[in-house]
C-alpha cells in the first residue's frame, strides 16, 4: 500500500487529485487535521510518514514543504512553479522525450508542468530537437484558458452573481510579459530567449487552447503544414495521453471553431496542425485541471510508482 500525503488538499488542484485518487486500492491517504493544515510539525510529519507526497501550495509554502523532509524515502510531487527550472528535479512531462519516463520513474523531486507550458512545451520542444527551428527563433505564443487556472479567488469573481459584466469577454493578462510560466517554457523548450506570451482567461470554467503561429520562411528547417503535421504524428507516435489531430479535417472543429473545452474531464492533449506552405499555426489543446495539473501529477505517481500509467485518469 503506497502511502499519500497531498500537502494543500483544500485548494483546486489538491482536491482534483484527491477525487483521482479516489477508491484507489493501492493508495492509502494520510490525512491532515483541517485546523494543522498550515501547522509545520503536522505538515512535516505526514510528509515524512509519506512514500509520495503531492505539494499543492504557493511557490514559497512549496518550497518550505520540501526542505520539511528528511526522509530519503519520500517523493516529491510539486505542482507549483517553486522547482520546475531547478535541475535537482525531474520536469513531470513523460512524454517529452525518450527517457522521460525513466528519469520520473527514479526520481525523489518531480515537477509538474504550469498548465499553459504543458501545451507550450509540448508543440516547441520538437521543433527545437529536431532542429525545424532555431533556438533563437522568435516565438509567440496565445493561450486562452478556463478562469479555474487562476485559483479560488478569480474562480469566486467570475462566478459571483454581481459580478461586472465585461466578464463575458475573454481578458488578456500578464501583459508585463512577465508571467511565472515564462522561464520554465523557455528552459524546457530550448530557446535562447523567452517567447512573447499573450494568455487569455475565457469565462467557461475549464480547458485551453495554447496557440504557436509560425512563418515557414523563418525556419531552420522550411517545410509546410503538412509536412509539419506528419512531424508531430511520428513524434507523439504511440503515446497513450497525447494525440495529433487529423490535418485539414472539418471533424476536429465545430463549424469552423475550435474547442478548447473538449478534453476536459481528461488527461489527454490534443494537438492540430493547421496552415499551408507559408504559414502554420501548432496548437494543443488539453484541460488545465487535468494534463495541466492533478492529471499530469497523478500520471507522474503511477509512473513512480510502478502502477498502470492511466490509473485514476
Amino acid at each position: 500500500m503506497i502511502k499519500v500525503f497531498v500537502d494543500g488538499q483544500e485548494g483546486t488542484t489538491g482536491l482534483k487529485i484527491h477525487e483521482r485518487l479516489a477508491g484507489r486500492s493501492d493508495i492509502e491517504i494520510l490525512q491532515i487535521d483541517p485546523e494543522k493544515r498550515k501547522d509545520p510539525q503536522a505538515r512535516a510529519q505526514l510528509l515524512n510518514a509519506s512514500d509520495i507526497s503531492f505539494l499543492c501550495l504557493p511557490d514559497v509554502a512549496s518550497r518550505e514543504s520540501a526542505a520539511l523532509v528528511t526522509n530519503p524515502n519520500t517523493r516529491l510531487i510539486d505542482a507549483s512553479t517553486a522547482h520546475r527550472t531547478d535541475p535537482a528535479w525531474t520536469y513531470g512531462f513523460p512524454e517529452l522525450a525518450p527517457g522521460q519516463r525513466e528519469a520520473i520513474r527514479h526520481s525523489k523531486r518531480i515537477a509538474v508542468p504550469g498548465c499553459h507550458a504543458t501545451g507550450f512545451v509540448a508543440l516547441v520542444y520538437p521543433l527545437v530537437k529536431l532542429e525545424v527551428i532555431a533556438p533563437d527563433y522568435p516565438v509567440t505564443c496565445h493561450s486562452i484558458t478556463g478562469y479555474s487556472g487562476g485559483g479560488k479567488k478569480l474562480i469566486a469573481a467570475y462566478e459571483d452573481p454581481n459580478r461586472r459584466y465585461g466578464f463575458k469577454a475573454p481578458r488578456q493578462y500578464a501583459l508585463g510579459l512577465k508571467h511565472k510560466h515564462l522561464p520554465e517554457m523557455q528552459k524546457i523548450a530550448g530557446l535562447t530567449m523567452p517567447p512573447v506570451f499573450d494568455p487569455i482567461c475565457g469565462d467557461f470554467y475549464q480547458g485551453m487552447a495554447v496557440s504557436i503561429p509560425l512563418h515557414t520562411h523563418l525556419l531552420k528547417n522550411p517545410m509546410g503544414a503538412k509536412q509539419m503535421h506528419e512531424l508531430f504524428a511520428e513524434y507523439y507516435a504511440n503515446q497513450r495521453f497525447v494525440r495529433v489531430m487529423p490535418f485539414d479535417d472539418e471533424s476536429n472543429l465545430d463549424a469552423g471553431f475550435l474547442d478548447p473545452t473538449e478534453c476536459n474531464g481528461t488527461n489527454r492533449m490534443d494537438i492540430f496542425v493547421f496552415g499551408h506552405d507559408t504559414q502554420i499555426i501548432l496548437i494543443a489543446r488539453l484541460d488545465n485541471l487535468g494534463k495541466g495539473a492533478s492529471g499530469a501529477a497523478v500520471q507522474c505517481m503511477n509512473i513512480a510508482i510502478g502502477a498502470d500509467e492511466g490509473a485514476g485518469l
